[in-house]
């Protein structure tokens, strides 16, 4: 048996939005099952996004702490943004992400790992890069707004994050799938034998 996952789609009878927010919406589908019957699966509709396991010469992991209404918490994450263009090359919004939250370039790029977030409920795709080779960005500051005007930051060990994550001290899925996947392909075959940057990710395509 191969181990991997595959496009599949059952027939929909009907299809309705419900609710259009500023950047998700909720559809409802009247969904086909095996044995003929008819079920209503509700979901959010999401663009996408990306997220940075940024990783620097101490071998160190660049954090933010930022506040998350939905959890009602001040969670520490690796930096991350949507998808603000439908096709945009993921690898330019995780540029643009770095540079955007923690003012941070990098040279070396490379895919760490592709994830569904709640895919019983919601499409978001998230694709987790790994940036190496880091340095401050030129030019003054990205002005923040909102939640991300009270943001903190942190450069924290792999191993004391690996920790962390394993004591339920932090819940980012993006900050957990990215480091764990970091350890397991240092324990594999080497950081240098990730997918390169450009990759072609099903879920969301791109033009180079």
């Amino acid at each position: 048996m191969t181990i991997k996952d595959t496009p599949e789609e059952w027939e929909v009878r009907g299809t309705a939005t419900p609710f259009k927010g500023n950047k998700t919406s909720v559809r409802t589908d009247d969904v086909v099952m095996p044995d003929g019957s008819v079920v209503r699966r509700d979901y959010q509709v999401h663009p996408g996004s990306v997220a940075v396991l940024a990783l620097d010469e101490e071998d160190r992991v660049l954090l933010i702490n930022q506040y998350r209404h939905p959890v009602r918490h001040k969670l520490w994450e690796i930096p991350a943004g949507l998808l603000d263009v439908p096709g945009e090359n993921p690898l330019h919004a995780a540029q643009r992400e770095l540079y955007e939250e923690a003012h941070v370039k990098a040279e070396d790029w490379r895919v760490l790992a592709d994830v569904y977030t709640t895919p019983g409920g919601c499409d978001e795709a998230v694709r987790i890069f790994l940036a190496r080779d880091l340095a401050e960005a030129e030019g003054e500051r990205f002005e923040t707004e909102h939640e991300e005007q009270d943001m903190g930051y942190a450069r924290v060990p792999v191993d004391e994050l690996v920790r962390l994550v394993l004591a339920g001290d932090v819940h980012n899925n993006c900050l957990v799938v990215g480091v764990l996947s970091l350890v397991a392909a240092r324990g594999g075959e080497g950081l240098d034998a990730l997918r390169p940057a450009d990759a072609p990710w099903p879920a969301r395509p791109f033009s180079a």
